[in-house]
């Protein structure tokens, strides 16, 4: 979020909804890199704050108008902007999230979580957790949804028992995906880009065919 201006990114974003009938997702986080932020000249230090106001933006612009929002980081006049997303109140805001404060935000402005690289039993734990942080925020945790980015590598040994989640063997990947599916996953997103030769486009296409077929 601190790489974008919000209202460009919700202009951008309501045009794409109305372009495809309503099917956009959204997926945000903070960004780990202080060379990325010192870049755009964005203070890491308040990226968390900063991104409870870019959210606040985004949804002002797309559920009100004319729209307005008067915070520290950002200021929008009392505007009219269009168009307005086809979804409404707006299309599915998912946040990448890992510490406390980052998965309350999420029980209080997101629509779902997208973890990444956290074992089945820690994201059950986490995911318990947001749900009732959403509860205490007057939300219906029941609308929360998971989004898990699996980032994939497959290998002939097993991986150790402290490897990472979605690597090792086929058998492994599918335990980690039956795991996902108890605790309630949507949707698992295969990323294999850090794989061993999964850069060529063949190999690429190759791997997602055979990791389709778990789930």
């Amino acid at each position: 979020m601190p790489y974008y201006n919000p209202m460009m990114l919700a202009r951008r974003v309501s045009t794409l909804d109305v372009l495809s009938g309503g099917h956009v997702r959204l997926g945000l986080g903070l960004g780990w890199s202080k060379d990325e932020h010192d870049a755009i000249g964005a203070e890491m230090k308040h990226r968390g704050v900063r991104a409870d106001e870019f959210l606040q933006v985004l949804k002002a612009i797309w559920t009100t108008d004319p729209a307005s929002f008067q915070g520290r980081f950002y200021t929008l006049p009392m505007s009219h902007i269009y168009p307005k997303p086809v979804q409404k109140p707006h299309p599915p805001i998912y946040l990448a999230a890992f510490v406390p404060a980052a998965l309350e935000r999420i029980a209080k402005h997101g629509d779902g979580w997208n973890p990444a690289a956290i074992p089945v039993a820690g994201m059950e734990q986490m995911f318990d957790g947001i749900k009732q942080m959403a509860k205490s925020a007057g939300r219906d945790p029941a609308k929360l949804a998971l989004i898990v980015h699996a980032n994939v590598e497959i290998t002939e040994a097993p991986r150790p028992k402290d490897g990472a989640i979605f690597t090792g063997t086929m058998a492994q990947i599918r335990e980690d995906v039956e795991g996902c599916q108890r605790i309630g996953a949507q949707e698992i997103h295969f990323d294999p880009t850090f794989m061993r030769g999964a850069q060529e486009i063949s190999l690429w296409l190759t791997l997602l065919e055979q990791l389709r077929k778990l789930v």
